[in-house]
């Protein structure tokens, strides 16, 4: 077990996934923040941008960087991760977890000397404990992935999948957007990158592991009128009985602290503000149903992003995310 705490450089904090980071380190019991770096509020107060953490911390925004971090945190727009790392040399004794898309795929997975491990732990977790550096999944890659991994694992997948999945407005990044804003978004619901998801093709990936066929993904996100969390529902054709199904995938995560499978029906304020994913299973003559659930910043990001941390780290996994859901 490690002594000495994990010390912590942010890049991007400013932003959603940042802010999360923040909240979730500065009650981490075994991490310290170095720096937390935007170029835009350097120098400015945490607490200023992240007003919910005013009276929790003094911290200030960095516009600098320091080479004494033990660990890197990239939370940059996609395609930002890459460019930064171009532009800044950081020491090889310094570990990246990156939250961008940039690093996730196979063919992008390395980055000069750096190579770069596709980081859910439930799916490999041995492989995320010895690595230098991480590729975070995407908050609808982790959702579905999650939803099928069992069923991919075994070669159970001989069909089609179909998924529908709605995320709350922070998916959608800080930055105001035509469909962000309030007046729009509330009392609303859309689809949008119908069929072409970009986080698609990492789920082919997983999903093709170990058979080696990529399973034809029909994917609808949908916003929601709401701030946080994805609620999805995947089916698919499947011989198994629904007993079968759930001790399949009761097994298979019977190890992993953070997915549960429920033989209840679930709702999304169960996970909402947790680093947890929630399953339940339901099958109707040939169909499959896999309802899945996941909190988009923290499973889906940054909570998941620590979760590697501590895996990287010696740490017990579940340090700094004993979490509690909204409820109400």
């Amino acid at each position: 077990m490690r002594k000495q705490p994990v010390k912590v450089g942010i890049i991007g904090s400013a932003g959603y996934t940042g802010g999360e980071l923040i909240r979730l380190l500065l009650n981490h019991q075994s991490a310290e923040i170095v720096f937390a770096h935007s170029e835009s509020n350097g120098g400015n107060l945490i607490s200023d941008v992240h007003l919910d953490l005013l009276g929790e911390t003094d911290l200030r925004f960095s516009d600098s960087l320091t080479q004494d971090v033990d660990v890197l945190f990239l939370c940059v727009g996609h395609g930002n991760a890459r460019k930064f790392l171009t532009n800044h040399k950081i020491s090889e004794t310094t570990r990246i977890i990156d939250l961008s898309q940039d690093f996730r795929l196979k063919e992008n997975a390395r980055f000069k000397e750096r190579e770069f491990i596709y980081g859910l732990p439930e799916l490999q977790r041995t492989a995320i404990e010895s690595a230098r550096n991480i590729a975070n999944p995407g908050c609808f890659a982790t959702t579905i992935e999650l939803a099928l991994l069992p069923l991919a694992q075994k070669n159970l997948i001989r069909s089609e999948i179909h998924v529908n999945a709605t995320t709350g407005s922070t998916g959608a990044g800080q930055n105001p957007s035509p469909t962000t804003h309030f007046s729009w978004r509330n009392n609303n619901l859309s689809a949008y990158n119908i069929f072409q998801h970009r986080h698609l093709a990492e789920v082919g990936e997983v999903l093709s592991q170990p058979s080696g066929i990529v399973p034809q993904v029909n994917f609808i996100p949908q916003r929601g009128n709401f701030p946080r969390g994805i609620f999805a529902t995947n089916y698919l054709k499947s011989d198994l009985s629904l007993e079968d199904a759930y001790e399949l995938y009761e097994t298979y995560y019977a190890e992993h602290p953070f997915t549960h499978v429920s033989r209840k029906n679930i709702d999304l304020k169960q996970v909402v503000n947790t680093n947890k994913s929630l399953l339940h299973l339901v099958k109707h003559e040939s169909v499959l149903l896999i309802i899945s659930m996941t909190d988009n910043l923290l499973k889906g990001a940054s909570g998941q992003a620590v979760q590697n941390m501590n895996l990287m780290f010696g740490l017990d996994e579940k340090t700094g995310l004993n979490l509690k859901s909204i409820v109400y």
